[in-house]
């Protein structure tokens, strides 16, 4: 402890220094502490009540950073020098535009129509003033939606039963369509209806109870999922040949997300499981989603073991390495920028300039992004080599002369700074075949509907569970799986 009595303090000037530079190294790392506590607890308050949207509150990063401006203007003369050497002649069109309204939208004519009539009583069909009978001479037409609730009704399956009269030995009777649940009470549509609720509606089983209920007849939700449990069985032929066809992809997307399991072992009832989703490329528009009960890098090994070649587009979750130096295959890594943007977002408030320079220089790659979006792949990569290889040359240039004292090991923008050099090779990869996407976000919506679920039915059952789902895009037809519900000869396979 060090005496703050003025007589006890040391007299010569040595001492004196030592002291001094004893209490700046004290005041450094207490700062560098609370900076850490302090980043700490914004991101905390963020995802607590802030919004999730990484915008940058109307801040333009050219106007609050007068050093990278110059880049910036020079990047735009640059593309505006190359619009105009390669525009031809624009001719002016002028024309009037008609601003639709904002009234009631029509009905769609898809929609069945029932047409009620409303006439005039025999009485009121006189005219008042001369006695004389009334003409039609027209109708007005107005349209109202109507909604019928959905019912329960009872299937009564009758087989016919024929014996020979003769013999008296031979029975014969008339076979039973081939039911998802064999001797079960549900029936195709009431399973389908209940897992649509369950896993696409968010509605836990409690509530369709409830909603049964109001129909007259009870389901307990015990009773849905012993039903789902079995639709699952049924289900996993598909499921395998799902897995097959993504695993053939060029590319696969992958996420993950946390889930709460039920678990009567623990005092707590309950432990923390992990939901992965894989998505295929354009030629396997397939999405499955796989539980496993921890994070370990042992589950997307176990799921990816059979992915002999190709990329595997994530974050820099470090249980994926071993799938990337498997000398076996040959399975590369893309990162996503935008994961690397979030982490200089993140460190906007300890180091703005730093942070809102990165910033700037990404927004400048998702530009080029927005100008190609509607190219092919191949037109993709050209205008990627010309005009986001130069400013990821200038953006890694400019990261790797950032000096230590300027942002300290520690500190939120030096970790973002290291997230993207590390993985920096990971993260050029997408300009080198227009088949990539410059991140993850395509597959990190598909968590959005585990998210909405987990406010709606809290915890899973302990059991492993596969979840699968296709893709509403355009599918292209491929040999086993044809846009639609595979024959039983494809599945047999399985």
């Amino acid at each position: 402890m060090i005496s703050t009595d003025a007589e006890n303090l040391p007299r010569d000037v040595t001492t004196c220094h030592a002291l001094i530079l004893e209490l700046l190294e004290t005041v450094r790392g207490y700062e560098k502490k609370l900076g850490h506590m302090q980043h700490t607890i914004d991101e905390l308050l963020r995802q607590r009540f802030g919004r999730k949207s990484e915008r940058l509150e109307n801040i333009d990063p050219a106007e609050l950073l007068p050093f990278i401006q110059d880049y910036l203007e020079a990047y735009k003369k640059q593309e505006e020098q190359q619009e105009q050497a390669s525009e031809p002649e624009k001719e002016t069109i002028t024309y009037e535009r008609t601003k639709s309204g904002h009234g009631r939208k029509p009905i769609p004519d898809s929609l069945e129509r029932e047409r009620v009539v409303h006439d005039l009583d025999d009485s009121e069909k006189t005219c008042g003033c001369c006695g004389e009978p009334l003409v039609r001479i027209g109708e007005e037409t107005s349209e109202q939606l109507e909604f019928i609730p959905a019912r329960l009704f009872a299937i009564e399956h009758v087989q016919l039963k024929y014996a020979c009269k003769g013999c008296e030995g031979h029975i014969a009777l008339a076979p039973k369509p081939r039911q998802p649940i064999e001797k079960g009470l549900a029936g195709p549509s009431l399973l389908a209806h209940i897992m649509t609720s369950r896993f696409a509606d968010h509605l836990p089983y409690y509530r369709q109870a409830t909603i049964f209920e109001r129909h007259g007849i009870e389901i307990p939700r015990s009773t849905q999922c012993d039903w789902i449990i079995q639709v699952g069985e049924v289900l996993r032929p598909l499921l395998r040949l799902m897995i097959e066809l993504t695993l053939q992809s060029k590319v696969i997307g992958t996420d993950d997300t946390t889930v709460k399991v039920r678990d009567e072992t623990l005092d707590k009832k309950t432990r923390t499981g992990r939901l992965w989703v894989y998505r295929g490329d354009d030629e396997h528009p397939y999405v499955v989603y796989d539980y496993t009960p921890t994070r370990e890098r042992a589950g997307p090994e176990a799921f990816l073991r059979d992915y002999q070649e190709g990329f595997l587009q994530a974050d820099a979750y470090a249980g994926y390495d071993r799938i990337y130096k498997d000398e076996k295959r040959n399975v590369q890594e893309l990162l996503c920028w935008a994961h690397a943007r979030r982490k200089f977002y993140e460190a906007r408030r300890s180091d703005p300039e730093l942070s809102h320079s990165a910033i700037a220089m990404i927004k400048l790659l998702y530009e080029v992004e927005k100008e190609i979006k509607d190219l092919p792949a191949e037109k993709k990569v050209a205008v990627r080599q010309e005009k986001s290889v130069p400013i990821l040359r200038d953006m890694k240039a400019w990261l790797e002369g950032i000096p230590l004292e300027r942002a300290l090991p520690q500190s939120p923008i030096r970790q973002a700074i290291n997230y993207a050099l590390n993985g920096w090779e990971a993260l050029c990869r997408y300009t080198e075949d227009g088949a990539f996407a410059i991140d993850n976000n395509a597959t990190e919506r598909l968590m959005r509907p585990v998210a909405i679920g987990r406010k709606n039915w809290i915890c899973v059952s302990r059991r492993r569970c596969y979840v699968v789902s296709i893709r509403s895009a355009a599918r292209t037809p491929c040999s086993k799986l044809d846009g639609g519900w595979p024959s039983d000869q494809d599945l047999q396979e399985y």
